[in-house]
Protein backbone atom coordinates (compact mmCIF):
# COMPACT_ATOMS: atom_id res chain seq x y z
CA UNK A 1 0.00 0.00 0.00
CA UNK A 2 1.82 3.11 -1.26
CA UNK A 3 1.79 6.51 0.41
CA UNK A 4 -0.89 5.54 2.92
CA UNK A 5 0.31 8.14 5.32
CA UNK A 6 -2.16 10.94 4.57
CA UNK A 7 0.36 13.63 5.40
CA UNK A 8 3.50 14.62 3.61
CA UNK A 9 5.72 17.64 4.02
CA UNK A 10 3.51 18.79 6.91
CA UNK A 11 0.41 18.88 4.67
CA UNK A 12 -2.86 17.24 5.60
CA UNK A 13 -4.48 15.73 2.51
CA UNK A 14 -7.90 15.29 4.13
CA UNK A 15 -10.28 18.17 4.80
CA UNK A 16 -11.51 18.70 8.35
CA UNK A 17 -15.15 17.77 8.94
CA UNK A 18 -15.94 21.29 10.15
CA UNK A 19 -14.29 22.97 7.14
CA UNK A 20 -15.98 20.63 4.68
CA UNK A 21 -19.40 21.15 6.29
CA UNK A 22 -19.04 24.93 6.36
CA UNK A 23 -18.33 25.14 2.62
CA UNK A 24 -21.06 22.58 1.85
CA UNK A 25 -23.64 24.59 3.81
CA UNK A 26 -22.62 27.81 2.04
CA UNK A 27 -23.01 26.16 -1.36
CA UNK A 28 -26.41 24.71 -0.40
CA UNK A 29 -27.61 28.18 0.67
CA UNK A 30 -26.38 29.80 -2.58
CA UNK A 31 -27.96 27.00 -4.63
CA UNK A 32 -31.30 27.31 -2.82
CA UNK A 33 -31.56 31.08 -3.21
CA UNK A 34 -30.31 31.19 -6.81
CA UNK A 35 -32.53 28.35 -8.04
CA UNK A 36 -35.57 30.08 -6.52
CA UNK A 37 -34.49 33.24 -8.41
CA UNK A 38 -34.10 31.24 -11.64
CA UNK A 39 -37.57 29.77 -11.16
CA UNK A 40 -38.96 33.28 -10.72
CA UNK A 41 -37.10 34.36 -13.85
CA UNK A 42 -38.70 31.62 -15.93
CA UNK A 43 -42.13 32.70 -14.63
CA UNK A 44 -41.55 36.41 -15.35
CA UNK A 45 -39.70 36.37 -18.69
CA UNK A 46 -39.32 32.94 -20.21
CA UNK A 47 -37.18 33.94 -23.16
CA UNK A 48 -34.66 36.01 -21.15
CA UNK A 49 -34.46 33.25 -18.55
CA UNK A 50 -33.66 30.62 -21.20
CA UNK A 51 -30.87 32.74 -22.69
CA UNK A 52 -29.40 33.59 -19.27
CA UNK A 53 -29.54 29.91 -18.35
CA UNK A 54 -27.90 28.87 -21.63
CA UNK A 55 -24.88 31.13 -21.00
CA UNK A 56 -24.51 29.74 -17.46
CA UNK A 57 -24.84 26.14 -18.66
CA UNK A 58 -22.28 26.68 -21.44
CA UNK A 59 -19.90 28.30 -18.96
CA UNK A 60 -19.69 25.34 -16.61
CA UNK A 61 -19.90 22.65 -19.28
CA UNK A 62 -16.95 24.25 -21.08
CA UNK A 63 -14.98 24.42 -17.81
CA UNK A 64 -15.61 20.72 -17.06
CA UNK A 65 -14.52 19.87 -20.61
CA UNK A 66 -11.35 21.87 -20.03
CA UNK A 67 -10.70 19.89 -16.85
CA UNK A 68 -11.06 16.55 -18.62
CA UNK A 69 -8.74 17.68 -21.39
CA UNK A 70 -6.06 18.59 -18.86
CA UNK A 71 -6.43 15.36 -16.89
CA UNK A 72 -5.95 13.44 -20.13
CA UNK A 73 -2.95 15.55 -21.13
CA UNK A 74 -1.26 14.90 -17.77
CA UNK A 75 -1.72 11.15 -18.22
CA UNK A 76 -0.55 11.11 -21.83
CA UNK A 77 2.60 13.14 -21.13
CA UNK A 78 3.46 11.30 -17.91
CA UNK A 79 3.59 14.68 -16.22
CA UNK A 80 5.09 14.73 -12.71
CA UNK A 81 4.89 18.45 -11.83
CA UNK A 82 1.08 18.43 -11.83
CA UNK A 83 0.41 15.40 -9.62
CA UNK A 84 -0.54 17.44 -6.54
CA UNK A 85 -3.05 19.53 -8.51
CA UNK A 86 -4.41 16.63 -10.56
CA UNK A 87 -6.96 15.48 -7.97
CA UNK A 88 -8.49 18.95 -8.07
CA UNK A 89 -8.60 18.68 -11.88
CA UNK A 90 -10.18 15.23 -11.60
CA UNK A 91 -12.75 16.49 -9.11
CA UNK A 92 -13.87 19.24 -11.49
CA UNK A 93 -13.98 16.62 -14.27
CA UNK A 94 -16.03 14.36 -11.98
CA UNK A 95 -18.92 16.88 -12.15
CA UNK A 96 -19.48 16.31 -15.90
CA UNK A 97 -22.50 13.96 -15.44
CA UNK A 98 -24.39 16.83 -13.74
CA UNK A 99 -24.78 18.24 -17.25
CA UNK A 100 -27.15 15.37 -18.13
CA UNK A 101 -29.64 16.89 -15.68
CA UNK A 102 -28.87 20.57 -16.12
CA UNK A 103 -29.25 20.46 -19.92
CA UNK A 104 -33.01 19.79 -19.56
CA UNK A 105 -33.95 23.55 -19.47
CA UNK A 106 -31.89 24.00 -22.67
CA UNK A 107 -33.88 21.21 -24.34
CA UNK A 108 -37.13 22.82 -23.19
CA UNK A 109 -36.11 26.22 -24.53
CA UNK A 110 -35.38 25.47 -28.18
CA UNK A 111 -38.52 27.31 -29.33
CA UNK A 112 -37.49 30.42 -27.34
CA UNK A 113 -33.83 30.51 -28.41
CA UNK A 114 -33.25 28.76 -31.73
CA UNK A 115 -34.67 30.02 -35.02
CA UNK A 116 -34.76 26.48 -36.39
CA UNK A 117 -37.27 25.65 -33.63
CA UNK A 118 -39.87 28.00 -35.15
CA UNK A 119 -42.52 26.86 -37.64
CA UNK A 120 -41.35 29.56 -40.07
CA UNK A 121 -37.99 27.75 -40.48
CA UNK A 122 -39.65 25.31 -42.91
CA UNK A 123 -40.25 28.20 -45.33
CA UNK A 124 -36.71 29.62 -45.10
CA UNK A 125 -34.79 28.69 -48.29
CA UNK A 126 -31.55 28.03 -46.35
CA UNK A 127 -32.89 26.74 -43.03
CA UNK A 128 -35.35 24.33 -44.63
CA UNK A 129 -32.38 22.34 -45.97
CA UNK A 130 -30.88 22.02 -42.48
CA UNK A 131 -33.97 20.86 -40.60
CA UNK A 132 -33.14 17.16 -40.95
CA UNK A 133 -30.21 17.93 -38.65
CA UNK A 134 -31.49 20.95 -36.70
CA UNK A 135 -34.67 19.73 -35.06
CA UNK A 136 -35.81 19.12 -31.49
CA UNK A 137 -35.49 15.33 -31.61
CA UNK A 138 -31.92 15.18 -32.92
CA UNK A 139 -30.88 18.17 -30.81
CA UNK A 140 -31.83 16.21 -27.67
CA UNK A 141 -30.31 12.94 -28.89
CA UNK A 142 -26.97 14.55 -29.81
CA UNK A 143 -26.86 16.47 -26.53
CA UNK A 144 -27.44 13.33 -24.47
CA UNK A 145 -24.90 11.31 -26.48
CA UNK A 146 -22.05 13.81 -26.08
CA UNK A 147 -22.76 14.27 -22.35
CA UNK A 148 -22.94 10.49 -21.87
CA UNK A 149 -19.59 10.02 -23.63
CA UNK A 150 -17.96 12.74 -21.52
CA UNK A 151 -19.47 11.18 -18.39
CA UNK A 152 -18.09 7.76 -19.31
CA UNK A 153 -14.52 9.01 -19.78
CA UNK A 154 -14.64 11.25 -16.70
CA UNK A 155 -16.00 8.45 -14.50
CA UNK A 156 -13.40 5.96 -15.75
CA UNK A 157 -10.44 8.30 -15.31
CA UNK A 158 -11.58 9.39 -11.84
CA UNK A 159 -12.18 5.82 -10.68
CA UNK A 160 -8.74 4.73 -11.94
CA UNK A 161 -7.13 7.52 -9.92
CA UNK A 162 -9.06 6.61 -6.78
CA UNK A 163 -8.17 2.93 -7.13
CA UNK A 164 -4.51 3.91 -7.40
CA UNK A 165 -4.82 5.71 -4.05
CA UNK A 166 -5.20 2.29 -2.44
CA UNK A 167 -2.57 0.27 -4.30
CA UNK A 168 -0.06 2.70 -5.81
CA UNK A 169 0.24 0.30 -8.75
CA UNK A 170 1.74 1.46 -12.04
CA UNK A 171 -0.97 -0.54 -13.81
CA UNK A 172 -3.40 2.29 -13.05
CA UNK A 173 -1.02 4.86 -14.51
CA UNK A 174 -0.94 2.87 -17.75
CA UNK A 175 -4.70 2.34 -17.71
CA UNK A 176 -5.29 6.09 -17.38
CA UNK A 177 -3.04 6.75 -20.38
CA UNK A 178 -4.89 4.11 -22.43
CA UNK A 179 -8.22 5.80 -21.74
CA UNK A 180 -6.82 9.27 -22.31
CA UNK A 181 -5.50 8.63 -25.85
CA UNK A 182 -8.90 8.02 -27.51
CA UNK A 183 -10.47 10.36 -24.95
CA UNK A 184 -8.73 13.46 -26.33
CA UNK A 185 -9.98 12.66 -29.83
CA UNK A 186 -13.52 12.02 -28.60
CA UNK A 187 -13.43 15.24 -26.57
CA UNK A 188 -12.49 17.45 -29.53
CA UNK A 189 -14.99 15.84 -31.91
CA UNK A 190 -17.91 15.86 -29.47
CA UNK A 191 -16.95 19.26 -28.01
CA UNK A 192 -17.08 20.71 -31.51
CA UNK A 193 -20.43 19.05 -32.19
CA UNK A 194 -21.86 20.39 -28.92
CA UNK A 195 -20.66 23.94 -29.64
CA UNK A 196 -22.20 23.77 -33.13
CA UNK A 197 -25.54 22.69 -31.64
CA UNK A 198 -25.71 24.82 -28.51
CA UNK A 199 -24.10 28.08 -29.68
CA UNK A 200 -23.52 28.21 -33.43
CA UNK A 201 -27.06 27.11 -34.32
CA UNK A 202 -28.39 30.20 -32.52
CA UNK A 203 -27.39 31.85 -35.83
CA UNK A 204 -28.43 28.96 -38.08
CA UNK A 205 -27.63 30.73 -41.37
CA UNK A 206 -23.99 31.06 -40.31
CA UNK A 207 -21.18 28.58 -39.80
CA UNK A 208 -17.51 28.47 -38.89
CA UNK A 209 -15.23 25.44 -39.05
CA UNK A 210 -13.11 26.95 -36.24
CA UNK A 211 -15.92 27.42 -33.77
CA UNK A 212 -15.39 24.10 -31.95
CA UNK A 213 -11.75 24.91 -31.16
CA UNK A 214 -12.80 28.43 -30.11
CA UNK A 215 -15.30 26.97 -27.63
CA UNK A 216 -12.87 24.40 -26.21
CA UNK A 217 -10.05 26.97 -25.93
CA UNK A 218 -12.32 29.28 -23.93
CA UNK A 219 -13.36 26.40 -21.67
CA UNK A 220 -9.74 25.36 -21.06
CA UNK A 221 -8.85 28.94 -20.11
CA UNK A 222 -11.86 29.22 -17.79
CA UNK A 223 -10.92 25.90 -16.20
CA UNK A 224 -7.31 26.92 -15.57
CA UNK A 225 -8.46 30.17 -13.94
CA UNK A 226 -10.89 28.29 -11.67
CA UNK A 227 -8.24 25.67 -10.81
CA UNK A 228 -5.80 28.40 -9.71
CA UNK A 229 -8.55 30.05 -7.65
CA UNK A 230 -9.36 26.73 -5.91
CA UNK A 231 -5.67 26.03 -5.18
CA UNK A 232 -5.24 29.49 -3.68
CA UNK A 233 -8.47 29.13 -1.70
CA UNK A 234 -7.26 25.86 -0.17
CA UNK A 235 -3.88 27.46 0.53
CA UNK A 236 -5.58 30.30 2.37
CA UNK A 237 -7.45 27.73 4.46
CA UNK A 238 -4.13 26.08 5.35
CA UNK A 239 -4.20 23.12 2.95
CA UNK A 240 -1.55 21.97 0.45
CA UNK A 241 0.78 24.85 1.33
CA UNK A 242 3.83 22.61 0.91
CA UNK A 243 2.41 20.33 -1.77
CA UNK A 244 1.41 23.11 -4.19
CA UNK A 245 4.32 25.51 -3.90
CA UNK A 246 5.44 28.60 -5.79
CA UNK A 247 7.04 26.27 -8.37
CA UNK A 248 3.69 24.65 -9.16
CA UNK A 249 1.89 28.01 -9.27
CA UNK A 250 4.55 29.18 -11.71
CA UNK A 251 3.56 26.37 -14.10
CA UNK A 252 -0.15 27.02 -13.57
CA UNK A 253 0.58 30.66 -14.42
CA UNK A 254 2.37 29.54 -17.59
CA UNK A 255 -0.74 27.63 -18.60
CA UNK A 256 -3.00 30.59 -17.85
CA UNK A 257 -0.76 32.79 -19.99
CA UNK A 258 -0.48 30.23 -22.82
CA UNK A 259 -4.24 29.67 -22.97
CA UNK A 260 -4.85 33.42 -23.04
CA UNK A 261 -2.63 33.58 -26.14
CA UNK A 262 -4.20 30.48 -27.71
CA UNK A 263 -7.75 31.78 -27.19
CA UNK A 264 -6.76 35.09 -28.81
CA UNK A 265 -5.08 33.29 -31.71
CA UNK A 266 -8.15 31.14 -32.44
CA UNK A 267 -10.52 34.08 -32.00
CA UNK A 268 -8.51 36.29 -34.34
CA UNK A 269 -8.03 33.49 -36.89
CA UNK A 270 -11.79 32.95 -37.09
CA UNK A 271 -12.36 36.67 -37.59
CA UNK A 272 -9.56 37.01 -40.17
CA UNK A 273 -10.77 34.08 -42.30
CA UNK A 274 -14.33 35.41 -42.33
CA UNK A 275 -13.14 38.96 -43.07
CA UNK A 276 -10.86 37.72 -45.85
CA UNK A 277 -13.56 35.51 -47.41
CA UNK A 278 -16.09 38.36 -47.18
CA UNK A 279 -19.07 36.07 -47.82
CA UNK A 280 -22.51 37.38 -46.77
CA UNK A 281 -23.49 34.05 -45.14
CA UNK A 282 -20.35 34.19 -42.95
CA UNK A 283 -20.24 37.95 -42.22
CA UNK A 284 -23.69 37.92 -40.65
CA UNK A 285 -22.38 36.66 -37.30
CA UNK A 286 -19.95 39.54 -36.83
CA UNK A 287 -22.41 42.07 -38.30
CA UNK A 288 -24.88 41.17 -35.57
CA UNK A 289 -22.18 41.88 -32.98
CA UNK A 290 -21.34 45.29 -34.45
CA UNK A 291 -24.82 46.73 -33.88
CA UNK A 292 -25.44 49.35 -31.19
CA UNK A 293 -23.51 48.93 -27.94
CA UNK A 294 -22.37 45.43 -29.00
CA UNK A 295 -19.80 47.25 -31.13
CA UNK A 296 -18.10 48.37 -27.90
CA UNK A 297 -18.14 44.89 -26.41
CA UNK A 298 -15.60 43.44 -28.83
CA UNK A 299 -12.83 46.00 -28.06
CA UNK A 300 -13.52 45.32 -24.38
CA UNK A 301 -12.97 41.60 -24.96
CA UNK A 302 -9.78 42.24 -26.93
CA UNK A 303 -8.35 44.48 -24.20
CA UNK A 304 -9.50 42.60 -21.10
CA UNK A 305 -9.48 39.01 -22.37
CA UNK A 306 -6.12 39.29 -24.12
CA UNK A 307 -4.00 42.48 -24.05
CA UNK A 308 -4.05 43.23 -20.30
CA UNK A 309 -3.51 39.63 -19.07
CA UNK A 310 -0.98 38.99 -21.87
CA UNK A 311 1.39 41.79 -20.88
CA UNK A 312 0.83 41.36 -17.14
CA UNK A 313 1.37 37.58 -17.03
CA UNK A 314 4.28 37.52 -19.46
CA UNK A 315 7.10 38.19 -16.91
CA UNK A 316 8.33 35.25 -14.85
CA UNK A 317 7.86 37.24 -11.63
CA UNK A 318 4.14 37.71 -12.32
CA UNK A 319 3.52 33.97 -12.49
CA UNK A 320 5.28 33.50 -9.15
CA UNK A 321 3.39 36.32 -7.43
CA UNK A 322 0.44 34.50 -5.85
CA UNK A 323 -1.62 37.66 -5.22
CA UNK A 324 -1.24 38.79 -8.82
CA UNK A 325 -1.89 35.28 -10.13
CA UNK A 326 -5.00 35.03 -7.97
CA UNK A 327 -6.25 38.39 -9.22
CA UNK A 328 -5.88 37.37 -12.86
CA UNK A 329 -7.44 33.98 -12.19
CA UNK A 330 -10.53 35.85 -10.95
CA UNK A 331 -10.22 38.26 -13.88
CA UNK A 332 -10.25 35.41 -16.44
CA UNK A 333 -13.16 33.70 -14.67
CA UNK A 334 -15.18 36.86 -15.40
CA UNK A 335 -13.77 37.24 -18.92
CA UNK A 336 -14.78 33.71 -19.90
CA UNK A 337 -18.35 34.62 -18.95
CA UNK A 338 -18.13 37.84 -20.99
CA UNK A 339 -16.91 35.86 -24.01
CA UNK A 340 -19.85 33.43 -23.86
CA UNK A 341 -22.27 36.29 -23.18
CA UNK A 342 -21.00 38.00 -26.36
CA UNK A 343 -21.48 34.77 -28.35
CA UNK A 344 -25.05 34.16 -27.19
CA UNK A 345 -26.86 37.35 -26.16
CA UNK A 346 -26.85 39.37 -29.44
CA UNK A 347 -29.39 36.82 -30.70
CA UNK A 348 -31.83 37.98 -28.00
CA UNK A 349 -30.82 41.64 -27.70
CA UNK A 350 -30.22 42.56 -31.33
CA UNK A 351 -30.07 46.35 -30.76
CA UNK A 352 -27.30 46.34 -28.17
CA UNK A 353 -25.97 45.10 -24.84
CA UNK A 354 -28.59 44.44 -22.17
CA UNK A 355 -27.99 43.02 -18.69
CA UNK A 356 -30.57 41.15 -16.64
CA UNK A 357 -30.56 40.07 -12.98
CA UNK A 358 -31.29 36.59 -14.35
CA UNK A 359 -27.74 36.42 -15.75
CA UNK A 360 -25.94 36.24 -12.38
CA UNK A 361 -28.82 34.24 -10.85
CA UNK A 362 -28.47 31.51 -13.49
CA UNK A 363 -24.66 31.54 -13.19
CA UNK A 364 -24.86 31.09 -9.41
CA UNK A 365 -27.54 28.40 -9.67
CA UNK A 366 -25.67 26.26 -12.18
CA UNK A 367 -22.27 26.99 -10.61
CA UNK A 368 -23.35 26.14 -7.05
CA UNK A 369 -24.84 22.85 -8.29
CA UNK A 370 -21.57 21.88 -9.97
CA UNK A 371 -19.74 23.19 -6.88
CA UNK A 372 -21.74 20.94 -4.55
CA UNK A 373 -20.89 17.85 -6.59
CA UNK A 374 -17.23 18.93 -6.75
CA UNK A 375 -17.05 19.53 -2.99
CA UNK A 376 -18.94 16.34 -2.06
CA UNK A 377 -16.07 14.35 -3.55
CA UNK A 378 -13.74 15.52 -0.76
CA UNK A 379 -15.82 14.26 2.18
CA UNK A 380 -13.38 11.39 2.72
CA UNK A 381 -11.11 11.67 -0.32
CA UNK A 382 -7.48 12.89 -0.24
CA UNK A 383 -6.87 16.26 -1.91
CA UNK A 384 -4.03 14.74 -3.94
CA UNK A 385 -3.63 11.34 -5.66
CA UNK A 386 -1.62 9.79 -2.82
CA UNK A 387 -1.02 6.53 -4.70
CA UNK A 388 0.57 8.10 -7.78
CA UNK A 389 4.18 6.83 -8.09
CA UNK A 390 5.26 10.31 -9.24
CA UNK A 391 4.06 12.10 -6.10
CA UNK A 392 7.55 12.31 -4.54
CA UNK A 393 8.94 13.71 -7.78
CA UNK A 394 6.17 16.30 -7.87
CA UNK A 395 6.80 17.40 -4.29
CA UNK A 396 10.46 17.96 -5.15
CA UNK A 397 9.65 19.76 -8.43
CA UNK A 398 11.63 22.90 -9.22
CA UNK A 399 11.29 25.15 -12.28
CA UNK A 400 14.38 25.60 -14.38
Amino acid sequence: MAHHDQTHAADNYLLSDAGWTQVRNSLVFIALVSWIAVGAGFALNRQQAHFSYLVAFLYFVSVTLGSMFYVMVQHLTGSAWSVTVRRLMESIMRTIPVGLLLIVPVFLGTHYMYEWGHASAAHDPILSKKLNFLNDQWFVIRGLIVLALWSLFSWRLYSISRQQDESGSLLYTRAAAKWSAPGVLVLFLTGSLASFDWIMSLDPHWWSTMFGVYFIAGGALGFMAILIAICLGLRRAGYLTNSIREEHYHDLGKWLFALTVFWAYISFSQYMLIWYGNLPEENVWFQRRLVGSWANFRPLLIACHFIIPFFTLMPRASKRNLKLLGFFAGWMIVMHYCDLFWQVMPVLHAKGFAFSWMDPAAWLAVGSTYGLVFWSGFRRTPLVPVGDPRLEQCLAFHNA
